[in-house]
């Protein structure tokens, strides 16, 4: 079977969530099946960049330009520009066409793009079952279309824990990750604590969302650390104690799981795919109320027992999730479109 796989999202040492999808879907494809070709597509703005990249023996590198030829087409990243014979194409989440999370502009551009890759695409991948169910109920896609794959999770570095009393929030800063809310509800825990936000600060609304540190009576006790390398988010996760991500829409929440994995206990929303991911192993709040969210924190604060439950819970439940399971249930469903 020749694949070809939109690996534009791939490049880069620091990646984003869907970038770590990218590169564990191509390279996990290629290793799990030697006998097979594989076609690294690559859009113009990229395709200069990924000459750099030393790519698997049975891959070949392509410049993404109408529809690639091979038996399958995988758009890893819900855009489909020309349909392919046979087409499969990932969606991640559906966030900015059910909140107020983007400009209109943005939002009428993406509605459109998702649109297109769902009425292009045989068959399409959701991260998880939430997002399915916005696939199915946005874009009108039958249920016998979609295929649940979710993430993995990536393994932590060898960096020795040192537990700090600190709370930890991890992601772009924007409207979406509920930041302002997190900042208010930390002011309530016990002085010895601190609060760091890790995430570039470019995010729709940050502005709105950091103003209220500064404003914040515990500002002194609150770090924006800004963007952070591979290297020193590892230190952050090995010194909190506390990971909070009360996000108000997440298509799948790959930091929760990062978080179970390096032994903090975690707090996030009790809502989109939060609870999925979750399971049993977080305190789940109400991300639209700060009380509930700040009720979590206290509690986590205090009850050192309950705090290293949730953490053993979490080593639990990140087992559950793999990439090699993604990479053998990805190629199920190129299986099962071919018939």
């Amino acid at each position: 079977m020749s694949v070809a796989l939109d690996a534009t999202y791939s490049l880069g040492r620091n990646l984003s969530g869907v970038g770590v999808y990218s590169r564990r879907i191509l390279f996990g494809l290629a290793a799990a099946h030697p006998e097979e070709q594989f076609y690294f597509h690559y859009r113009p703005h990229r395709f200069l960049r990924s000459l750099r990249e030393t790519l698997p023996p049975n891959a070949h590198r392509r410049l993404l330009h109408n529809a690639p030829r091979a038996e399958i087409f995988h758009a890893l990243n819900q855009r489909v520009d020309r349909k392919a014979p046979l087409t499969v194409t990932t969606f991640h989440d559906l966030f900015v066409m059910t909140g107020e999370y983007s400009s209109a502009e943005f939002r009428a551009r993406f509605t459109q793009q998702a649109r297109e890759a769902a009425e292009r695409s045989d068959a399409i991948i959701a991260v998880s079952q939430f997002t399915a169910s916005q696939v199915e109920s946005l874009l009108g896609v039958e249920p016998a279309h979609i295929h649940v794959v979710p993430h993995g999770v990536e393994p932590p570095a060898a960096v020795k824990p040192r537990r700090e009393k600190m709370v930890l929030f991890v992601g772009a800063i924007q409207k979406r990750k509920n930041v302002a809310r997190l900042v208010r509800a930390f002011e309530r825990m016990p002085r010895e604590w601190t609060l760091v936000l890790a995430g570039a600060a470019d995010g729709y609304g940050a502005a709105e969302e950091l103003a209220a540190v500064s404003k914040s009576p515990r500002s002194a006790d609150i770090t924006v650390a800004g963007y952070v390398t591979r290297e020193e988010l590892e230190d952050l996760y090995a010194r909190a104690s506390i990971f909070a991500f009360p996000s108000l829409d997440e298509g799948f929440g790959m930091p929760v799981l990062e978080a179970m994995a390096r032994g903090v206990a975690v707090v996030t929303s009790n809502c989109s795919a939060m609870p999925e991911v979750a399971g049993d192993a977080a305190l789940l709040v109400d991300p639209h109320d700060e009380e509930d969210i700040s009720d979590a924190l206290a509690r986590l604060a205090v009850e050192d027992g309950f705090r290293y439950e949730l953490v053993e819970r979490g080593r639990a439940r990140v087992a559950e999730f793999s990439w090699d399971r993604a990479v053998r249930e990805t190629w199920g469903v190129y299986q099962r479109l071919r018939g």
